[in-house]
């Protein structure tokens, strides 16, 4: 399990962008929302939190888009973002400890095998690289300006810096945008092995993508992060303002103390009891940071200590026992139970508190992770840090909406179902935008692929049906004649669609020329019969929505039809199968014994037989023992 670290830099950009920035009114600018989706296809359990009526008011239009990736599983959330035109697709981790949006280039020297294809600036007629000047360090060719970051982590990227049109998707009420990024040369470590292909970074600094859309005056500047609970998924980001809710809780936040988004942490208590630690302690050189790229929660040697002793205490009646990984001295517990909603029963609440007495109550899945190889099992997620900073990764702030307000140096928790938000919300799936034009030329940004048909049935599923397949014809256009990877492909749709790659079954396909149809069939996972109806419809609502995205090299794909079929009624055999063959094997058993008994008896018989004497036998030749 990857324990991601990306917020303390060890070097820095040499860039700055000249120009002033220009002042931004909350009447007239608009915030992006991205929804964020957690596929997390190998979790066994589904928890949601009971959804109050309270609503979260907008106060600005905005905009939509998806996120994946399992935060436990890989470490991040990734957003989909395009750039250039055409639009080229990547998949980008979302990072608040990151300054720079970078995505591998096409002659990169050292990247490695990541979801998309590489950044190619030749297709793209939008494309500038940003010349070189004296207000950045330059390339060998002293022609173009270049980047460089470290991670604490031991990880790196850098490249050149270039300018292009960023596209934020079919359901973003956001028109593409001119933005500078990296086109990466080198990548090491946790960058190179990654399957996501880059970072989004929204931390502070000229390069970053927020600061650049507040510079143009497209939103206002603030954004928000909602990321979903313990094996559940879902939640939005929002790049712009919205109006925070009445109980959001709120701390200062001083962008002069450190690069990084900082809190002013003063105490922690868990079961109602603060720990006993000088609050100094939270309050290292850069405070204590939030980190969106960082899965876990890091504390100061004493922080650390205290906290483990206090959870300890209150779960002695709890087994603890190895963690997961032999490299790490995790701090796991058995016998909690594997229902995620009864946590809080076993474990304590954990409080955070302000400057100000305010309290931020933090539920067992903020601290905890499941243990992956013993059921029932869960591990600590906070770990004691090398150095005197606190850092608070992503695991603190599942179904957590944390606003960065940067406009107003605060920063808001607000708990919450992040799942549902869009629920609270109460968007509309707003049309795309118009194509704008740039530098003076019509540049046609196509973003999506084309829009589901309108064939495809309006299929609503009772609560008394149990779906046991779903089927779905899948039109593929493809730039040559050759075969596609039906393997790829069905991982690439199980990855989509949130399922195992055991569930995803190929039918049957055909071809004329440069079209394949192709027919799939989806079903349970092996361990149960059916569907349930949320992740029935979950399914079907993004085969609907044509919320799948393929591989670029699969071309363009429609979906013809789809069929949802009730799980089959199986016959008394194949209900009670497992039985009659134990009971065969049991009277097997039994008949063999019974046939041992027999002849041992038999034998044993024979021994008290009279015989004649040697001599009154016929005497007969000695036989050789023939090879069986």
């Amino acid at each position: 399990m990857a324990r991601r670290t990306l917020v303390l830099l060890i070097s820095s950009i040499v860039f700055n962008l000249c120009g002033a920035f220009a002042s931004v009114s909350d009447d007239h600018s608009r915030p992006m929302i991205l929804p964020l989706h957690l596929s997390s296809p190998n979790a066994n359990w589904h928890h949601r939190r009971a959804f109050d009526g309270r609503r979260l008011q907008r106060s600005e239009p905005n905009s939509q888009m998806r996120l994946y990736d399992d935060l436990l599983a890989n470490g991040y959330y990734t957003t989909r973002l395009w750039i250039g035109t055409p639009p080229q697709q990547f998949a980008l981790i979302v990072d608040t400890g990151s300054t720079v949006t970078y995505v591998p280039c096409f002659d990169c020297e050292h990247c490695g095998r990541h979801q998309d294809p590489r950044f190619q600036p030749d297709l793209s007629s939008t494309y500038q690289p940003v010349k070189c000047d004296i207000n950045c360090n330059c390339d060998k060719k002293e022609a173009q300006c270049t980047y460089e970051r470290r991670y604490a982590e031991m990880s790196s990227s850098s490249g050149v810096l270039g300018e292009d049109v960023l596209s934020f998707g079919n359901e973003s009420e956001l028109v593409p945008q001119r933005a500078v990024f990296g086109c990466e040369n080198i990548e090491t470590g946790d960058l190179y092995s990654q399957r996501a292909d880059g970072i989004m970074g929204l931390g502070r600094g000229r390069l970053s993508v927020m600061d650049q859309l507040v510079d143009k005056g497209v939103i206002s500047d603030s954004f928000s992060l909602c990321y979903g609970g313990m094996g559940v998924g879902g939640g939005a980001m929002v790049l712009g303002s919205i109006k925070s809710p009445p109980d959001m809780v709120f701390s200062n936040s001083d962008p002069f103390r450190s690069p990084y988004y900082n809190i002013e942490l003063k105490e922690i208590h868990v079961a109602g009891k603060p720990l006993k630690l000088n609050p100094k302690i939270f309050d290292g050189k850069h405070g204590t940071v939030l980190d969106s790229g960082t899965t876990y929660a890091y504390l100061p040697k004493d922080a650390f200590h205290a906290f483990k002793d206090a959870v300890t205490r209150k779960v002695n009646f709890l087994k603890q026992i190895h963690g997961p990984d032999p490299n790490y001295q995790d701090i796991c517990f058995s016998g909690a139970g594997r229902d995620v909603t009864q946590l809080s029963k076993v474990f304590p609440q954990v409080d955070m508190v302000f400057t100000k007495g305010q309290k931020f109550s933090l539920s067992p899945e903020n601290y905890l992770f499941p243990h992956t190889k013993v059921s029932g099992a869960y591990c600590l997620g906070i770990f004691e840090n090398g150095d005197s900073t606190t850092l608070l990764g992503g695991i603190v702030t599942r179904n957590t909406l944390v606003t960065y307000d940067r406009a107003n140096d605060k920063i808001g928790f607000w708990k919450t179902n992040c799942s549902e938000l869009w629920k609270r919300l109460n968007y509309s799936n707003a049309p795309p935008p118009a194509p704008s034009a740039f530098d003076g030329r019509n540049t046609s940004v196509e973003i999506s692929p084309s829009i589901a048909p309108s064939g495809l049935p309006d299929t609503v599923i009772p609560g008394v049906l149990q779906v046991g397949l779903i089927s779905f014809d899948m039109m593929l256009s493809i730039n040559n004649t050759i075969k596609p990877n039906f393997t790829e492909l069905a991982e690439s749709i199980a990855h989509e669609l949130e399922l195992n790659i055991s569930q995803v079954r190929l039918m049957n396909y055909t071809h004329t020329g440069n079209n394949f149809v192709i027919t799939w069939a989806i079903i349970p996972a092996e361990s149960a019969n059916c569907f349930s109806n949320t992740k029935a419809m979950g399914i079907i609502r993004r085969l609907k929505g044509h919320q799948m995205h393929i591989p670029q090299k699969f071309g363009s794909y429609q979906l013809v039809e789809f069929k949802v079929e009730p799980q089959m009624k199986r016959s008394w055999w194949k209900q009670h199968y497992w039985a009659v063959a134990v009971a065969v094997l049991v009277t097997s058993v039994l008949g063999l014994l019974a046939l041992g008994t027999w002849l041992v008896w038999k034998y044993r018989l024979q021994d008290i037989v009279s015989y004649e004497p040697v001599a009154a036998r016929a005497i007969v030749p000695e036989q050789e023992l023939q090879p069986l």
